[in-house]
């Protein structure tokens, strides 16, 4: 029995999947959308009723009552020019809600299509304001220490929203901050604007971010990265976007909804394809009818991963053209993540899928030049670089221009920056703001392009070896890095010959070449690619130092546990 509950908890892609269903087809027997939710034909009815109600448990949009299933009770349905709704704005430290804090929540109220009412309020994150958002926003941290804490803050801004629809801006990220800090669901999925417009727009704006629609609109409130602001504009935004709607014959808020809802898209009939594929790592391929390789991509869990592109949420447009010439999917089981992120990128190169953007980032790089008292952008490689982005590399050659010999000489340890910053403090205080704010955006560019380079510079002093499981059972997989690249792959048998297999991939490292003093964009990519994991290492990875007795320590415990 509990293994059967095991099997259909897995088959169980979302939530939110349950309420598409009851939306579609209204209230449901716990039977019929038991068998609907956990693809089963046949389930008995207690088993049905305490899975679902399991899964119901602390959502807001669904009740399970005795032996049926249901929406919670539905939504007034008001003409457009009746209806109240409230726009909102959040202010994050990040951009990560499993693991970033609200900071600050501004919202307008909107009625009749006019602005009455506003809220806002600072909220204390209590953990530090990154710089980059401090600069973002104008935020300052002493005064998000005097804030509300976050719970405070959101009962007040419910208690304002009350029962009214709530719109925001690229909704689902602020709707994730949202539930994460109330620990459940939204009763409704705000209006997203973005997705009217996208939709209302198309064909006359490519763009619908805040600020490009604030512009195109005309609206009086400039977005500013402050939440009230922000909000204030994507209300008046809506109040345009609803016109619009009007004039194609949206009378009420249902029919708006319907405006800003997904398009269902014509790949979900292609699910079947990723039937059979395991819950392990590796790399998959999407080929079409002429058994052409259209994408490459890497998962952790190759189920989950291939299933998430048959949900309702669109690709982005070169992979969405991929899924629509899918015939069929091909994929191979690797031993880790580490290892299907190296396959990932072996297979871009050699097969240069059009749908994958990485491939053609990396033929993109480019790197900083001198020529006199200038610095240039050129393809030809050096020292500085490589860049993936030639408009930050641009910023970057105005910011080094006169720089001295003395300055360059010390880029990596902030060589022209207290020259560069005290300019940039004499034009605000002589409000020469314009130039002030094109040599911030340069001063930005350089700091990113030092960090960078700070950083690969630190990747190529590094000798490790990173040990992960192989996909051969009791073995492991040890990858050997030294001079900036991985100069061995060796599969660890248990017993005495792994530490034949781990001194001959020590030697390889001692015997190697050292790398040209300029990396290539593609050597610069496998670097910060290995950076990710070694900073951050998934569970099952280890990080060692090029020693053989340490590693072949560590591999006499995770081979006999494994055993």
């Amino acid at each position: 029995m509990f293994a059967f509950i095991w099997e259909v908890q897995l088959a169980l892609d979302s939530l939110d999947r349950l309420v598409d269903i009851l939306e579609e087809r209204g209230t449901l027997t716990v039977v019929e959308a038991a068998r609907a939710l956990f693809a089963t034909s046949s389930i008995p009815d207690g088993l049905a009723r305490s899975l679902l109600e399991e899964v119901t448990a602390g959502d807001s949009r669904v009740v399970c009552t005795g032996m049926t299933v249901s929406l919670v009770g539905g939504r007034p349905d008001p003409l457009l020019e009746e209806a109240e709704l409230v726009v909102f704005d959040l202010e994050t430290t990040g951009l990560a809600a499993g693991r970033d804090q609200i900071c600050e929540i501004g919202a307008v109220r909107v009625k009749g299509l006019e602005l009455v009412d506003s809220f806002q309020s600072l909220v204390n994150p209590r953990v530090a304001l990154p710089e980059p958002i401090a600069r973002l926003t104008g935020l300052r941290e002493e005064e998000l220490r005097g804030a509300p804490a976050t719970s405070i803050v959101l009962r007040r801004f419910l208690d304002f929203a009350g029962d009214d629809l709530l719109v925001a801006h690229n909704a689902r990220f602020d709707q994730r901050f949202l539930e994460r800090q109330l620990d459940r669901k939204l009763s409704e999925p705000p209006l997203c604007t973005a997705a009217l417009a996208r939709r209302l727009l198309e064909g006359r704006r490519r763009r619908v971010g805040l600020a490009s629609l604030a512009h195109f609109f005309g609206v009086s409130t400039e977005p500013c990265h402050r939440a009230l602001p922000d909000a204030e504009a994507t209300a008046q935004i809506l109040v345009q976007l609803i016109g619009l709607a009007q004039e194609r014959g949206a009378r009420t808020l249902s029919e708006l909804r319907a405006l800003a809802a997904p398009v269902k898209r014509r790949v979900h009939g292609k699910r079947m394809l990723a039937r059979g594929a395991p819950s392990n790592p590796g790399v998959y391929l999407f080929r079409d009818g002429h058994d052409q390789v259209l994408y490459v991509g890497r998962a952790r869990d190759l189920r989950a991963r291939l299933r998430s592109y048959f949900r309702s949420d669109r690709q982005r447009p070169s992979v969405e053209a991929a899924l629509l010439a899918l015939t069929r999917i091909e994929w191979r089981v690797l031993g880790s993540e580490l290892e299907a992120a190296l396959e990932e990128l072996r297979l871009i190169r050699k097969l240069a899928p059009p749908a994958n953007s990485r491939g053609r980032r990396t033929e993109q790089g480019v790197y900083l030049r001198r020529r006199g008292d200038e610095f240039v952008v050129s393809k030809k490689p050096g020292p500085l670089g490589p860049i993936g982005s030639r408009r930050q590399a641009s910023l970057a050659a105005r910011a080094l221009a006169a720089s001295s010999d003395e300055e360059l000489g010390a880029l990596l340890q902030g060589g022209p920056f207290p020259r560069l910053r005290a300019r940039l403090a004499h034009l605000a205080d002589t409000q020469r703001y314009e130039e002030a704010g094109r040599l911030r955006d340069r001063i930005e560019a350089l700091e990113h392009i030092v960090e960078r380079l700070r950083r690969l510079e630190r990747l190529r002093a590094l000798e490790v070896c990173l040990v992960a499981p192989a996909v051969e059972p009791n073995r492991r997989k040890a990858f050997f890095l030294s001079g900036g690249a991985i100069r061995a792959v060796r599969t660890l048998p248990p017993g005495r010959g792994a530490r034949l297999e781990v001194e001959a991939g020590i030697a390889l490292c001692r015997s190697a070449d050292e790398l040209d003093e300029a990396l290539t964009p593609a050597q610069a990519e496998d670097l910060m690619l290995l950076h990710g994991f070694i900073r951050r290492p998934p569970p099952e990875l280890t990080v060692l130092p090029l020693e053989a007795d340490r590693i072949v320590d560590h591999l006499g415990g995770t081979l006999s546990r494994a055993a």
